[in-house]
């Protein structure tokens, strides 16, 4: 791949697995120092191989352990990547969890859980990632002296039932980025937002595990395949670099054609 991040520091939360570590390599594929985030001292041997796999190619890259729903954690990272790096480039938001359940019988707990991690998570990252953009300044490795990408998903439009949590989570990231994006736009910092579709992680396997249940998945996807981290890892990488320079508070999906709504293909 092309070196189109070469010299850039980037932090990929929720990076020891699933999306998070598609989108670690494909940035230190092309040429980003990628710092792998991951929430709990249990999830460490695997952020390692992540690690371990981005240097095994020659790239380069650094695991951290923050839980991205606590503020002094979160300032501790970013502080510490400073220090250790030089800056951050670039933030992929990424940590987010589902905890599932009918309305009527989810906990307040699970509620925020779901809303610390996936949204309230990104709220601090984003917020640390542009203090030290405007700290920094234009140091010529970009057009943009930041860039922020939120793992969104197909849901922030698509209701869900069984996961008000979640597809709340996701909404509230939809408007968090444009607001963000409007705000920061004029200090050349760039923030958009991708939507995934189906991705094969750990996170949905209930949803692949087993041929029928991926014959019912693919009743929802008009590309009659489930996506993979490195669809995501693609799309990363170019919203992160140059090349969408003009791209400021859009929603990329990535899901193969999800929300064309494809049980309406033969009139509903």
């Amino acid at each position: 791949m092309e070196k189109k991040l070469d010299k850039q520091v980037a932090i990929v939360t929720g990076a020891s697995s699933g999306i998070g570590t598609g989108c670690a390599m494909a940035l230190a594929d092309a040429g980003a120092t990628v710092v792998i985030n991951y929430p709990f001292p249990s999830t460490k041997a695997a952020a390692d191989e992540v690690v371990k796999s981005i240097l095994t190619t020659g790239g380069k890259a650094i695991s951290y352990q923050c839980d991205v729903s606590k503020e002094d954690e979160v300032v501790k990272m970013f502080g510490d990547v400073v220090q250790q790096l030089g800056t951050v480039d670039i933030l992929i938001n990424n940590a987010g969890l589902q905890k599932d359940a009918k309305f009527t019988e989810m906990s307040l707990a699970d509620w925020n859980l779901v809303i610390g991690i996936n949204l309230t998570g990104q709220f601090l990252c984003a917020r640390e990632a542009i203090k030290e953009f405007l700290r920094r300044g234009d140091d010529g490795k970009s057009k943009s002296i930041g860039k922020i990408i939120c793992m969104s998903s197909v849901h922030q439009i698509i209701p869900w039932a069984g996961h008000a949590n979640y597809a709340a989570s996701k909404g509230g990231i939809n408007m968090l980025m444009k607001t963000i994006a409007q705000e920061f736009a004029p200090q050349k910092i760039r923030i958009n937002s991708i939507a995934p579709g189906a991705i094969q992680t750990p996170i949905n396997k209930q949803a692949w595990d087993t041929p029928e249940h991926l014959s019912n998945l693919l009743k929802l996807i008009p590309d009659q395949r489930i996506g993979q981290p490195d669809d995501i890892g693609r799309a990363a990488v170019w919203l992160a670099s140059d090349d969408s320079d003009y791209v400021n508070g859009a929603t990329l999906f990535v899901d193969g054609g999800m929300t064309l709504y494809p049980r309406f293909v033969d009139n509903g």
